[in-house]
């Protein structure tokens, strides 16, 4: 298997979720980032292997990363529930549906997941970090989108938090 990057933006608002992928052999240098990772956290984020319920975990064996940190008790507890519940049924998801090519417990993912100190709805924050990283898993094994496509767009900038001034 080769080094599979994925990226994928579900839903709106707080609760939108922002979730970006690596998968790749759990012997080679996605399982080494893994590891390192899960190995030293920093503060307001503290790597850890995402599970389906407690003693189940993700397979492929998900690291789950938080991108941004941790600002409250309800921050906290959208990240390692709702979010962490999400992750693991879209990497289950993904594996189901024939994402993942190869045998899942020779794999290893990161998942770098966004989630909005201002969310609030744990239901909409699980559904759309599911979304979301069946969809990022689906990007790196499709390697989607194209150069091309990605070269159509580079004078049209945008996303959730920018549009330059004169496209909007």
């Amino acid at each position: 298997m080769t080094m599979q990057i994925g990226e994928s933006f579900v839903g709106e608002g707080a609760e939108a979720a922002h979730v970006n992928t690596v998968l790749g052999a759990r012997s080679g240098p996605v399982g080494t980032a893994w590891a390192t990772a899960l190995a030293t956290p920093s503060a307001g984020h503290a790597p850890f292997v995402a599970v389906v319920r407690p003693g189940v975990p993700a397979r492929p064996a998900t690291l789950f990363v938080n991108k941004a940190a941790i600002e409250s008790d309800r921050h906290a507890e959208l990240t390692w529930g709702a979010a962490q519940a999400g992750v693991a049924a879209g990497v289950l998801d993904a594996v189901a549906e024939g994402l993942v090519a190869d045998d899942p417990d020779d794999l290893v993912l990161i998942a770098a997941v966004w989630v909005n100190p201002k969310a609030a709805d744990a239901d909409l924050v699980y559904a759309n970090n599911r979304a979301a990283t069946r969809e990022a898993i689906r990007a790196g094994a499709t390697n989607t989108p194209s150069v091309a496509d990605a070269l159509a767009v580079r004078h049209a900038p945008s996303n959730p938090f920018y549009t330059p001034s004169g496209d909007k």
